[in-house]
C-alpha cells in the first residue's frame, strides 16, 4: 500500500515539474514565437456615429460617412463608406501621401498638416464643391480641425489617378502614393464622389492598430548559444518533418 502511494506522489511531482518547465520554456521563447492575437476589427459605423456627434453644426449631410482607417496598408481596403441608415458599409482602397511614407513600403507612418510636407493629415473634413481640375473630376475639402485645417490651402482634395487603381496591388502589392490627397481609381472615383457628395463627414486617422514586426529568426535564444545542429554531428540533415 504504501509502495502504491509512493508511485502516486512520485507521478504527482513528475506532473508537476513536466508543468513549471513548461512554463518557463514559454517563458523564455522568442518574440517571434510569442505572437500577440490579430487585434479586433475596427466597428466604423460606432467611429462615424462618435465623430458626426463631434461635428454637430458643421456637417449638414448625415447620411452617409466616409471614414478612412491608415492603419491598414494601402493593399488594404481601407476607405469605409459608412450608410447610416441602413448600417451598411462598404470598404474600398484609397492612397496615402508619399510625406507619409518615404520608404513606400504601403503603410502609413505619420501625418503633417504642414505645407509642402506631402503628407496625409489626420482628422474631420467636409466634403465641399465638385470642380474639373488637373487630375479631372474632383471634390475640396474642408479641414474641420487643428490637424488638418491647412487643406484648402494644401488643396487636400478627393480625386482619382491611374496610381490608386486597386490592379495595382495584385502586381506591385501596394498602392502608389499622392502628395496628401485621398485618391481613388478612375474607375471607383464616380461612386465616391456621388456617394459621399458635398456637405457629408470624412474621417481619417490610425483606428486599426498594426501588427508588430517580428524578425523571421530572432535566435538563439537565451541558454541555447551551444547547441549544435544535426548535420553538423552526424553528417546527415532530415528530409522530412517526422
Amino acid at each position: 500500500m504504501n509502495e502504491l502511494i509512493d508511485r502516486r506522489a512520485m507521478l504527482a511531482g513528475l506532473a508537476s515539474a513536466g508543468a513549471l518547465a513548461a512554463t518557463s520554456a514559454r517563458a523564455q521563447m522568442p518574440g517571434w514565437i510569442q505572437q500577440p492575437a490579430p487585434p479586433a476589427p475596427v466597428d466604423y459605423l460606432a467611429v462615424a456615429r462618435t465623430q458626426l456627434a463631434r461635428q454637430g453644426r458643421n456637417i449638414t449631410q448625415t447620411d452617409r460617412v466616409g471614414i478612412v482607417d491608415f492603419g491598414l496598408p494601402s493593399s488594404r481596403p481601407r476607405f469605409a463608406l459608412v450608410d447610416m441608415v441602413a448600417g451598411k458599409i462598404d470598404m474600398y482602397p484609397v492612397t496615402h501621401g508619399r510625406g507619409s511614407d518615404p520608404q513606400h513600403d504601403g503603410w502609413l507612418k505619420s501625418f503633417s498638416n504642414r505645407v509642402g510636407s506631402l503628407a496625409t493629415s489626420r482628422g474631420a473634413y467636409r466634403t465641399s464643391d465638385y470642380y474639373l481640375g488637373g487630375n479631372g473630376s474632383s471634390m475640396r475639402l474642408a479641414g474641420l480641425e487643428p490637424d488638418n485645417n491647412n487643406a484648402d490651402v494644401r488643396a487636400i482634395v478627393v480625386h482619382g489617378a491611374w496610381y490608386a487603381e486597386p490592379s495595382l496591388i495584385a502586381t506591385q502589392g501596394k498602392l502608389g502614393r499622392s502628395e496628401g490627397c485621398f485618391v481613388f481609381g478612375e474607375e471607383l472615383l464616380p461612386l465616391i464622389l456621388y456617394k459621399l457628395g458635398p456637405g457629408r463627414l470624412l474621417f481619417a486617422d490610425k483606428l486599426s492598430i498594426a501588427p508588430p514586426v517580428f524578425k523571421p529568426f530572432d535566435i538563439p535564444a537565451p541558454g541555447t548559444e551551444n547547441i549544435r545542429r544535426a548535420g553538423s554531428v552526424s553528417g546527415t540533415f532530415p528530409t522530412t518533418a517526422d
